[in-house]
């Protein structure tokens, strides 16, 4: 149904969006007085894909994709605070390049793909992350990237590797063993930050 995949989509976007911000924007995030609940984390049966109304709308210009959105009876019954914070995920995402957008959709893709117990781990893995320093978030970062680039079965050997347990502590060993399970987003060029 092409309203749930709206909010599933915004919920998506969302996360989405976190995970292809800058890493100076983790800082910012982490200093939010609270955080509203995703849509995506409440099971829902999905028809099609989060990212569909996004790839329907992206040609548009911005001012009709708001137009889309507000029209939009199920958005329209969110509460205001949660509707200005999806309009303003949609307006993130007009301000980024080409690039930097792909990769989003490209990640959106990949959630829509996750299981919901993939989504409660990569959920985990980012709050796990956010409380971390900003030079081990990189850190980390830097190794989900490399990670990526490695076909699964080469991924735990390298978390068990000397040279990561020399690199990261234990928890941090943990996090890229999660992370490391769920279907990652393939590498990118220039990308810097992981997938869901």
């Amino acid at each position: 149904m092409r309203l749930r995949s709206i909010t599933v989509w915004l919920g998506a976007a969302g996360l989405s969006v976190m995970l292809a911000c800058p890493p100076a924007s983790w800082a910012q995030r982490r200093q939010a007085p609270e955080r509203a609940p995703h849509p995506a984390s409440h099971p829902q049966k999905q028809e099609g894909h989060s990212g569909q109304w996004l790839r329907q709308h992206r040609n548009l210009p911005p001012e009709q994709q708001r137009k889309a959105l507000e029209n939009d009876p199920q958005f329209r019954s969110l509460p205001p605070q949660k509707q200005e914070q999806y309009r303003n995920q949609l307006d993130r995402f007009n301000r980024m390049p080409p690039e930097q957008q792909d990769r989003v959709l490209n990640r959106m893709d990949t959630w829509g793909h996750l299981t919901p117990e993939q989504k409660d781990q990569a959920r985990q893995f980012h709050t796990q992350m956010q409380q971390l320093p900003p030079e081990r978030q990189q850190a980390v970062r830097n190794a989900v990237r490399a990670l990526r680039a490695m076909p699964p079965a080469a991924r735990q050997r390298q978390i068990d590797s000397d040279q990561y347990k020399r690199q990261f502590s234990p928890q941090e060993r943990e996090m890229l063993s999660g992370a490391s399970k769920l279907p990652l987003a393939p590498a990118e060029p220039n990308d810097g930050v992981p997938g869901p």
